[in-house]
């Protein structure tokens, strides 16, 4: 690239981004809003099947350090203490950071995950500016390294809600697939993508495929 063309370059990037951030903020707003009903549905359900609480904070790495990702809880309560307790069932969980059989995942978790209900109260996060609509996979710090050089190009934004892996491949592919959707995604980043994969999103949400 010309060095004359960079600032017109980084000025048009700086505008889709900025652009990006409005979508962020008037559509999270506007989807819990609409969705007030589905949470409070939602909410019961999880209370009605194992009580409190009915939400779960997920500690997890974003382009501005670690933060408190919001989801309904899925698992029973002492999930953490049934994955301490079973070696390996602790060792399956290392290799990709998900169980397809996860014996800890509640009756009715297994169906909000199955159609990502389970994942709406992340909207806030996405009104509070730590999440977008659209990125890469959300992950641990302990997932980082799985990412290798990537690492760095990871953390340059911010996890999304959807994203390429979600509408593409979810928990169909392998972990080493999906840090390479999430790199394509970084890369080939543009406003289009990102409508692309908004718009594919509900269909594939409905369908149910590949979640657990």
């Amino acid at each position: 690239m010309q060095p004359a063309l960079i600032p017109a370059v980084r000025e048009r990037q700086t505008r889709e981004r900025v652009l990006k951030r409005s979508v962020d903020v008037l559509g999270s707003g506007v989807l819990l809003c609409l969705l007030s009903p589905l949470f409070l549905v939602v909410a019961l359900l999880v209370w009605m099947s194992d009580g409190r609480p009915i939400f779960y904070s997920r500690r997890v790495v974003g382009s501005g350090g670690e933060f408190n990702a919001y989801k309904f809880r899925t698992m029973l309560r002492n999930a953490d203490a049934i994955l301490a307790a079973d070696p390996e069932l602790r060792d399956a969980f290392t290799k990709d950071f998900k169980l397809k059989s996860d014996p800890r995942v509640t009756s009715v978790g297994a169906w909000l995950r199955k159609f990502s209900l389970d994942e709406l109260p992340q909207l806030a996060n996405v009104l509070k500016g730590q999440m977008s609509l659209v990125g890469p996979r959300m992950i641990t710090a302990e997932e980082l390294s799985k990412y290798g050089p990537y690492q760095e190009l990871l953390l340059s934004v911010k996890p999304g809600l959807t994203g390429f892996w979600q509408v593409l491949g979810r928990q169909d592919v392998s972990y080493e697939e999906r840090v390479q959707m999430d790199v394509h995604y970084i890369t080939h980043w543009s406003l289009g993508l990102d409508l692309s994969i908004l718009v594919k999103t509900p269909g594939r949400v409905i369908r149910g495929e590949g979640a657990y």
